[in-house]
C-alpha cells in the first residue's frame, strides 16, 4: 500500500528542490542521504576529540608536596649508592626506617638528613 501524498522540499544537504513522497523525508536522493551521515559522523568524531583535548588541558593537578617518607630505591638514588648499602645501614643502626611489611621499607627524609 503506497501513499499518495507528494511534498515539493528542499534538500537538507545540496539544496536542491524535489517531490517528496513522506512527511520525514530530508533528503533528495540516496547519495544526499550518504553523504549527510558521512557528514554528521565526521562532526561526531571532530567533537568528541575536541571535547577530550579540552578536558586534558582543563584537567590541573593539584602540586605534589614532597614526600615525607622515600622508598629504599629513591633513598639509593640521593645517596648515589647501591639498595643493598641502604639495606646495611638500615640494619646496622646508622640509618632508621619503617617496615610496613616484608616489601614496604620506608625511610623517613628527617632521618637521611641526619646522615649528612
Amino acid at each position: 500500500m503506497s501513499s499518495n501524498i507528494r511534498i515539493e522540499k528542499v534538500c537538507q544537504y545540496c539544496g536542491a528542490k524535489f517531490i517528496a513522497k513522506t512527511t520525514v523525508t530530508r533528503y533528495c536522493s540516496h547519495t544526499c542521504n550518504k553523504k549527510a551521515y558521512k557528514l554528521e559522523q565526521r562532526n561526531t568524531k571532530i567533537s568528541h576529540a575536541r571535547y577530550k583535548a579540552r578536558n586534558i588541558e582543563e584537567r590541573q593537578y593539584p602540586p605534589v608536596p614532597h614526600p615525607v617518607y622515600l622508598t629504599a630505591k629513591e633513598t639509593s638514588a640521593i645517596l648515589k649508592c647501591s639498595t643493598k648499602m641502604v639495606y646495611f645501614l638500615i640494619s646496622s643502626g646508622r640509618l632508621k626506617a619503617i617496615n610496613l611489611s616484608v616489601r614496604k621499607t620506608r625511610i623517613n627524609v628527617l632521618d637521611l638528613a641526619l646522615i649528612y
